[in-house]
């Protein structure tokens, strides 16, 4: 009896040991060596501490873009040597999405598939994100346990706690905006009296190192890197942007801009048409809050394909309420998930994988899992 209680005992240190060894593998063999918009924002961190410009055009495609506020939330990093703050943030970054996963699975309500099933499913299906967002050193997944974090104090009714957190993920991407509508109507108006509260003072925090004017200016100059840099990227393979999504069908210009902006509409309507049918739930926040994670990378322009690791919530629900959708829902969602998750270059080859990304494949993949969401809540599944 004693080596199976052994066995027992040690089996909950397995697939947490399992996971420092690969990750701590894929960190020396690769992850180390690029990290590249990590060294981005400890760069925007060193000049903040010294109160320098931020956004500089000569930069080129690794232009910091994030509000000032963010640079200073990153200064720890910019006192420890490069090697050390790199290798931190990897480790901060793999245990974020631990929890994210795990959160993700924890927030669902009258779950139906086991945990492990839905761990495993959303691994596969989602991988290829997470593991770029950790080889980019990027913030993603910092966002996606913030606003989880949001979710679950608005299911626990913890008002000013699901306000705060929302306003702390906009200083960490803007995305996090798109849930203050959605916070007034799933918890209150003072969650997003709290949000709005954090975000004042996060614009307000600059003024210490750069004093007033210096601090407008910084903020003028972020509006401009933002809008300035979106266009470039506008053609890049792997942005999946509803705005891509239409320059890649029918070039960029004057026609793709207003196709984008009707199709951008109708996600957004469709959003709120499935929050006003909130009362066909019973506990209507996960759905609304995953639907509104996959519209993140399509609604921004510079909706990089990795963003879709926003979208893990909203994967968790499809597969464990897939029995509950009539066949054909069922054949279009599974299509569309692994056409969203599992287009991998390594896997198709240059050819297919270029095709498939020329064609917006994920972009469509993903306004269909839209579709799918809604469906859910029209028939009360979700």
């Amino acid at each position: 009896m004693e080596p199976s209680l052994t066995v027992r005992s040690l089996r909950p240190f397995l697939w947490p040991a399992v996971l420092v060894f690969v990750a701590t593998v894929a960190y020396a063999a690769r992850v180390q060596h690029h990290m590249v918009d990590f060294a981005v924002y400890r760069q925007a961190a060193e000049r903040a501490l010294a109160a320098e410009p931020l956004y500089r055009g000569e930069d080129g495609h690794y232009q910091f873009k994030y509000l000032p506020a963010f640079a200073f939330a990153m200064a720890p990093f910019a006192l420890l040597p490069d090697a050390a703050a790199r290798a931190v943030w990897f480790a901060l970054s793999v245990a974020l999405l631990v929890v994210l996963v795990r959160w993700s699975i924890r927030a669902l309500p009258g779950r139906r598939l086991s945990v492990r099933a839905l761990g495993w499913l959303t691994i596969l299906f989602l991988g290829k994100f997470y593991a770029n967002e950790l080889n980019l050193g990027q913030t993603n997944i910092l966002l996606g346990v913030l606003l989880l974090g949001a979710l679950l104090a608005v299911q626990a009714g913890r008002t000013a706690l699901a306000g705060a957190l929302v306003g702390a993920g906009i200083f960490v991407k803007p995305y996090a905006v798109i849930l203050l509508p959605w916070l007034l109507v799933a918890s209150n108006v003072s969650a997003v009296l709290v949000a709005g509260g954090i975000l004042v003072a996060g614009l307000a925090l600059p003024v210490a190192v750069y004093g007033l004017q210096g601090a407008f200016d910084e903020l003028v100059a972020w509006f401009i890197t933002v809008t300035g840099t979106s266009p470039p990227n506008l053609l890049v393979a792997e942005n999946i942007s509803i705005a891509t999504m239409w320059a890649k069908w029918v070039g960029p210009g004057a026609p793709a801009t207003g196709l984008a902006v009707a199709t951008a509409g109708a996600a957004i309507g469709a959003a709120a048409l499935v929050v006003r049918r909130r009362h066909a739930s019973e506990e209507p926040a996960y759905l609304e809050f995953g639907l509104l994670m996959l519209l993140v990378p399509l609604l921004s322009p510079q909706g990089w394909d990795y963003v879709l690791l926003l979208a893990t919530p909203a994967v968790i629900l499809l597969f464990d309420r897939l029995g509950t959708l009539a066949r054909p829902w069922r054949v279009v969602t599974v299509i569309a998930l692994a056409g969203m998750g599992l287009t991998i270059f390594d896997v198709l080859g240059r050819a297919l994988y270029s095709s498939l990304m020329r064609v917006s494949v994920v972009s469509v993949c993903a306004l269909v899992l839209v579709a799918s969401l809604a469906r859910l809540r029209w028939q009360g599944s979700a």
